[in-house]
């Protein structure tokens, strides 16, 4: 009897987030034989720290965008990526209006995959790939992945068989690319719930050794960062991206319904805290001590300077120094004002704090 043939060359499209799971995806399917292309859509909401990456441009007609890129999706497996900004759609359509709803904080997990998945099957289609596989890991998230949430998603992206998971594969129907033969349903692995250590070992199986920690993910999970769409949203409905972005950084203070403060923890976020400022906002900082740049946005009543000011000087590290003088000035104004005032106890700091 003849041996088996092995699968057909084929191509298929890999979600990839920067993360191990879709990492562990694609290797799976490159030994055998698949030529794997990735996509990430960046939806300015992902923690993973992509300064590893290797950008190639070749578009310099779409300066808004990000895509033709690569990056590299983990230490020693080098996978080409395609990053697509799709920040201001994403806002609009699926943090904003989710049509199944959130999780347990602002995380609208299930619409975010059928919204990535819509995307990447435009984009497969494009490229001339197969099928799409992702990272995906059978019972990991409460929302997303079960089995009956994978289901409906598959259906609502109009990819029904055609995204393979090769984590969890023998705990899921077979696909169709494995029904056709293009893959070996028998070299995919069955890993299922919340535990890491079957994808640890993996990578240390594959010499994968710089990978982002399992907690990486998205904002839109982190119970502080929800709190502070939260507030947005209840107390500035017309608010923006700019608004959003800012909510990364620094502490959140709500002074009033009209007045948000914006004080930075450490010299990124104040470098932040000053690229996203805008011209009808004030920028305070401390004059003569090292300490945090502060933003206040909204509207001023009287008074309002003086306890800002004050909130700004409880975070220098010098102590029981009497009055601050703290320097302010509109963002687009040359001049800057000064004011003295006594740092505010941490009493009245949580009275008005906003993410902690």
């Amino acid at each position: 009897m003849s041996d088996p043939e092995p699968p057909r060359r084929v191509k298929a499209l890999g979600l990839v987030s920067g993360g191990l799971d879709s990492t562990l995806a694609a290797k799976l399917l490159q030994e055998q034989g698949v030529e794997v292309e990735g996509v990430h859509f960046a939806t300015g909401f992902c923690k993973i720290d992509h300064r590893r990456a290797l950008q190639r441009p070749k578009d310099a007609d779409h300066p808004e965008r990000l895509r033709q890129q690569a990056l590299r999706a983990g230490a020693d497996l080098e996978v080409p990526v395609e990053i697509v900004d799709v920040a201001e759609e994403y806002f609009q359509t699926v943090v904003l209006r989710p049509k199944y709803g959130y999780g347990s904080a602002m995380n609208p997990c299930i619409d975010c995959r059928i919204f990535m998945l819509k995307k990447a099957k435009a984009y497969m289609e494009e490229t001339g790939a197969s099928f799409i596989v992702t990272g995906e890991v059978l019972g990991q998230r409460p929302m997303s992945q079960r089995r009956d949430a994978m289901r409906l998603i598959e259906k609502e992206a109009g990819l029904e068989g055609y995204i393979v998971r090769p984590l969890s594969a023998k705990f899921l129907p077979a696909t169709i690319p494995e029904k056709e033969g293009c893959i070996n349903r028998e070299n995919l692995l069955g890993i299922q719930g919340r535990s890491r250590k079957p994808q640890i070992k993996l990578a240390d199986h594959y010499g994968i050794r710089d990978y982002p920690c399992p907690a990486g993910g998205c904002l839109l999970t982190d119970p502080q960062f929800a709190k502070r769409m939260k507030d947005l949203i209840e107390h500035k409905p017309d608010f923006s991206l700019n608004d959003v972005h800012l909510l990364k950084f620094g502490r959140h203070f709500r002074l009033s319904p009209h007045l948000k403060l914006v004080v930075g923890r450490n010299e990124e976020d104040n470098r932040k805290i000053q690229t996203f400022a805008q011209e009808e906002d004030i920028l305070l900082k401390v004059s003569k001590f090292p300490g945090p740049l502060s933003l206040l946005r909204g509207k001023t009543d009287e008074g309002d300077i003086e306890k800002v000011a004050a909130i700004t000087a409880h975070y220098i590290k010098a102590k029981g120094l009497g009055k601050i003088e703290v320097t302010y000035k509109g963002v687009d104004e040359d001049c800057h004002q000064s004011i003295f005032v006594l740092p505010v106890s941490r009493g009245e700091i949580e009275r008005f704090m906003i993410n902690e």
